[in-house]
């Protein structure tokens, strides 16, 4: 009877858990206030700044090209790229992820330049990871420069369900930092301090949307593939913002004029060369509230902490 009941306390708790998880996403914070830099800027057309880079049948553009949707399915993911390449400034988009299952399904918002540079590119990666039922959507977030990566995964869960209404999804990029935010609070900053100086992520980019198959690592490591039973999954975009530095690297004196750089507060501005203190605050409650994974802490994974970690 002893283990018979000890069982039964073993399956309570793991519906417990389970029910944890799952709920997870519903949790009741309060957020903090912060300054809406997606108010800042006007919005672009999607049909007018992007070009199809994959997957062109599950991409439709509508609302008169202010809205788009791609679709992961059987016969393939779907991708856009922009039609300029930026060297410095603020990008962000308003994403509704798919709902249901969604293992190994990725949505990922990005700047690139492998194009131009397959063996030292650099990138700036939000990525978003499908979930198993039992867990929440994740933000993965990821630096690379000159084909290294040098600041290496963080992950968070949300403070809502990322399934239900659109929700932005910026990055800065300037001289002096990195900064990925969701709905304008900042989860993380990757300071451009001298430590990596030669490996800070320096070259023109597009910004690139897409939705596509990470079974072979994104839920669990892999451990759940993409069920297509539950295709096709739909993701939606909106409220793009794409304000910078246009450069044409094709041209070798292309570059920003100085009357450009200082009209362009992503750049240069006072708003976004160092972080406030209600920023400040908010990072460090998105950190201590939703963030599960830092590279930093991964002892398992780097025996020896990393410079930039310390």
């Amino acid at each position: 009877m002893a283990i018979f009941q000890h069982i039964i306390l073993l399956l309570c708790l793991s519906l417990f858990c389970a029910t944890s998880l799952v709920s997870s996403h519903n949790r009741h914070y309060t957020t903090p206030s912060v300054p809406r830099l997606t108010d800042l800027f006007s919005h672009v057309s999607v049909n007018k700044s992007f070009s199809n880079v994959f997957g062109g049948p599950n991409i439709k553009i509508l609302n008169n090209g202010s809205t788009a949707t791609f679709a992961l399915d059987r016969t393939s993911g779907s991708g856009l790229a922009s039609w300029n390449k930026y060297n410095y400034g603020f990008f962000s988009a308003a994403i509704k992820l798919p709902a249901g299952l969604t293992s190994g399904v990725v949505v990922a918002f990005y700047l690139s330049n492998a194009d131009m540079y397959p063996h030292s590119h650099d990138e700036i990666d939000i990525e978003l990871l499908g979930n198993d039922k039992r867990i929440d959507w994740v933000l993965q977030t990821n630096v690379y420069a000159n084909g290294v990566s040098t600041g290496r995964e963080e992950k968070f869960y949300f403070w809502f369900n990322p399934t239900l209404q659109h929700h932005y999804y910026s990055i800065l990029w300037n001289s002096h930092h990195i900064v990925f935010l969701v709905d304008n609070i900042p989860v993380r900053e990757f300071p451009n301090n001298g430590k990596f100086s030669a490996a800070y992520p320096s070259k023109p980019m597009s910004l690139y949307v897409t939705i596509w198959d990470g079974s072979q690592w994104a839920t669990h490591g892999g451990k759940y593939p993409v069920n297509y039973k539950y295709a096709p999954f739909v993701t939606s975009l909106t409220d793009v913002e794409m304000v910078g530095c246009m450069v044409n690297p094709k041209q070798p004196n292309s570059s920003c004029s100085s009357a450009s750089v200082s009209s362009i507060d992503p750049v240069e501005g006072p708003d976004f060369i160092k972080l406030s203190n209600q920023q400040m605050s908010a990072m460090v409650w998105a950190r201590r509230k939703l963030m599960f994974y830092s590279y930093c802490k991964d002892t398992s994974r780097f025996k020896v902490l990393l410079p930039e970690c310390k």
